[in-house]
């Protein structure tokens, strides 16, 4: 029994014959190509965020018989923009007890320190039940 085809040929004949493999430099081409936009949309994103236009630091946190707690802190920003900081005070088990939104004036260069961009704050706020800490939880500038 004599067969005209080899095993090849009947699997090419079953499933088609196979794809021309791709050449490596192609591949090489497009993964560069990939890595290059990457980097770039990287970079882009690098660029475009900077670094925070208004920063605050906690300073310190004391409760006032009345129920009531004050909280010090920091505010860091370019002295002519205002801005508005979050305030909590937080219990025990960390819930939020009392919340404020402080906002924070244009400065003259006389006000605070580091030519008027960093100020002392001080806010008092009521509270649902007994705080054992307080703080600042964020701050944004505010578009005039």
């Amino acid at each position: 029994m004599s067969s005209a085809h080899t095993p090849s040929s009947r699997v090419a004949n079953r499933y088609g014959t196979p794809k021309p493999a791709r050449r490596p430099l192609r591949a090489r081409l497009l993964t560069i190509a990939a890595l290059l936009a990457a980097v770039v949309a990287a970079g882009a994103v690098a660029l475009t965020t900077g670094s925070a236009p208004v920063d605050a630091k906690d300073v310190g946190f004391s409760l006032d018989a009345d129920g009531r707690v004050s909280v010090d802190f920091e505010v860091t920003k370019d002295r002519s923009a205002s801005a508005q900081c979050a305030v909590q005070a937080l219990s025990e088990n960390y819930g939020v007890v009392g919340w404020k939104i402080v906002t924070i004036g244009a400065n003259g260069p006389e006000d605070g320190a580091n030519n008027g961009r960093t100020t002392a704050q001080r806010t008092q706020m009521r509270t649902d039940s007994p705080a054992v800490s307080g703080g600042v939880n964020a701050c944004w500038i505010v578009e005039d």
